[in-house]
């Protein structure tokens, strides 16, 4: 299998930054990595207008976004003088992306919390505990506009093959700015959540006011087997944002403005006779009409409670305790 990863896909992959970290060194920028896959640059003499903050392999087997950003930092390491922004890069859960596997012990992104539960004894913690710290040193004390993308991939297909999750909290401004990123990068739909389970990009939202989201760009899939034709448009947005020169910008596909959603109910699963009224082949964003059975729990019935409600991210396997799926409505 590595023999059909390029170089620079596997370098990301295992963490070693260590050939990027040197191109932006010899030029003069601040180059630190505060633990293993971690990277931090910065500008040594001047003050950055934004802080950008790009997470992939949360989830060690959500592989496509770990190929499209080694080819995009690869570009930009060739001309580094063109990066107009701070920018720290995290590769998440190292162990699970060696074993080509979602998780070791548990799910890393439902551990971007003070309290954990069950999950602070997991192996996933330790490793959640230094990107936090990492991610406080980042984002202190910095007047600079704060962003952070964590780029993921589901499992399940979708009637929208990439959508993004966004924490509803985030002020109006940013949260247009941000829409019209996503309107670059050619995401269908954005779900507005005013709740968090634990995940990465929410926990910064509301710790530093970033302007910040889960983007799902497409399915899994195996490490140097993914369509990159796939991720084109993506991959020129988040270019767009790293050079924030107006011919990077012009150069990012125009798509139709995506679809929003609003989370209706968050389906918590309470006990082991928990199920759901969904099957392996449902797609995210499958609707079902008002009074439908969602899931049940011992005696506690979820029903859609909207004329219309469509589901996203249902798995029933989790934890107890544990988010089991997202109900949301059209935005109109």
């Amino acid at each position: 299998m590595a023999a059909l990863v390029s170089a620079q896909v596997l370098a990301l992959a295992q963490a070693d930054f260590s050939g990027i970290a040197a191109r932006f060194a010899s030029v003069g920028f601040s180059v630190r990595q505060p633990a293993r896959g971690i990277l931090q640059i910065g500008a040594s003499q001047r003050a950055a207008p934004m802080q950008l903050l790009l997470s992939v392999g949360v989830h060690g087997d959500e592989t496509g976004p770990i190929e499209m950003l080694a080819h995009l930092l690869d570009e930009l390491a060739a001309a580094p003088q063109r990066l107009a922004l701070d920018l720290m890069v995290v590769v998440g859960n190292l162990d699970a992306i060696a074993q080509g596997r979602r998780f070791i012990d548990a799910d890393m992104n439902r551990m971007f919390r003070a309290e954990r539960g069950d999950l602070a004894t997991a192996g996933e913690a330790t490793r959640a505990d230094q990107i936090m710290q990492a991610t406080e040193e980042f984002f202190a004390g910095a007047p600079a506009e704060k962003w952070h993308l964590d780029l993921h991939t589901a499992i399940r297909p979708s009637r929208y093959p990439t959508f993004a999750i966004v924490p509803d909290l985030i002020a109006d401004a940013g949260k247009q700015a941000l829409f019209r990123w996503m309107a670059q990068a050619g995401i269908g739909a954005i779900v507005l959540n005013p709740t968090s389970a634990g995940t990465y990009s929410s926990w910064t939202a509301t710790r530093f006011g970033t302007v910040g989201s889960t983007v799902e760009l497409g399915r899994i899939g195996t490490l140097g087997q993914n369509d990159m034709a796939l991720f084109a448009a993506p991959k020129a947005a988040l270019q767009a944002l790293l050079y924030r020169d107006a011919a990077s910008v012009a150069a990012a596909p125009a798509v139709s403005t995506p679809q929003v959603f609003r989370v209706a109910q968050e389906i918590i699963k309470q006990s082991d006779t928990f199920s759901m009224s969904f099957d392996r082949d449902t797609q995210n964003f499958t609707t079902l009409p008002r009074g439908a059975v969602i899931a049940t729990d011992g005696a506690t019935v979820y029903k859609v409670e909207h004329a219309e409600e469509a589901v996203i991210f249902p798995n029933p396997n989790v934890r107890i305790g544990q988010r089991a799926g997202l109900m949301v409505v059209r935005q109109e």
